[in-house]
């Protein structure tokens, strides 16, 4: 049988434990915190870090989209380069673009873009743009260098 003692008693190792809880909670929080700041900046910097990927990526595709018009602006290297800088270059600075044009055959063999390669079948023009851009992320991470190379590549069919 219980009495007014023993239940008094109770209640204050109950009220014990749960003021010992609230200061548990609180330990554990300090603790936490620094590693979810850790976790949040590295993925914002990853973050930045994709879109400017993709910023460089699009800058190749300008490139191309400009190159695959016609005959005459494939063969426009300087051209295509100026396209695909000037589109990465709102956000991306440091963006470098190189373009060649390439041909093959219809019949899937090898051309050099001659009009004599491909007999019996017709000639197949290709752009392509290479972007890239060096970038430091916001921190250093231990294991990843200092900066950081990112490329684009774009290649598309010329219109004939």
């Amino acid at each position: 049988m219980l009495t007014t003692n023993s239940l008094d008693r109770s209640k204050r190792r109950l009220g014990k434990l749960v003021r010992d809880d609230c200061g548990l909670a609180t330990i554990e929080l300090a603790l936490v915190t620094p590693i979810f700041v850790i976790l949040l900046l590295g993925a914002a910097d990853f973050g930045r870090l994709m879109y400017i990927w993709i910023d460089v990526t699009n800058a190749a595709r300008a490139g191309v989209q400009y190159g695959a018009q016609s005959r005459a602006t494939a063969e426009n290297n300087a051209a295509m380069q100026t396209a695909a800088t000037n589109d990465g270059s709102i956000d991306v600075t440091g963006l470098t673009a190189t373009a060649t044009q390439f041909c093959s055959c219809a019949n899937g063999s090898s051309s050099t873009c001659l009009p004599t390669d491909c007999s019996g079948s017709h000639i197949i023009e290709y752009v392509q743009v290479n972007t890239s851009v060096s970038v430091a992320p916001m921190f250093t991470y231990p294991g990843l260098p200092g900066t950081l190379t990112l490329t684009g590549q774009a290649v598309m069919r010329v219109e004939q």
